[in-house]
């Protein structure tokens, strides 16, 4: 069965190894909806270091390059931030479809998490 891509997006903190948790959590319960996660900041700090601007801005382009590859674009957490309302505007530029995790718990026949 092919997994569609699924870009997972949340308010992420300062706090590397929060990000690091949650982001894993996300991934995994998409993944048990049936999709293949694809979810930037669980690995482009691994090798992209954001306080020098050039690889800050690479990391924005490849994120946004993932983005536009994805079927569906996830939107986890309680809150939306900035960073999140330009993940929706793109993806609403682009045609994709958005939504909660919760959503796709929901549409997926999960009903609930298991946190």
């Amino acid at each position: 069965m092919k997994r569609p891509l699924a870009y997972i997006t949340a308010p992420w903190s300062e706090n590397e190894f929060e990000n690091t948790e949650n982001a894993a959590k996300y991934c995994r319960a998409v993944y048990d909806a049936g999709f293949s996660p694809v979810c930037p900041a669980l690995f482009l700090p691994l090798f992209l270091r954001d306080e020098i601007p050039q690889e800050h801005k690479d990391g924005i382009d490849m994120a946004r390059e993932y983005l536009r590859r994805a079927r569906v674009l996830v939107v986890c957490g309680s809150t939306v931030d900035e960073s999140v309302k330009n993940d929706i505007a793109v993806a609403e530029r682009l045609r994709i479809t958005a939504t909660t995790l919760d959503g796709i718990l929901t549409v997926k026949g999960q009903g609930r998490r298991n946190e």
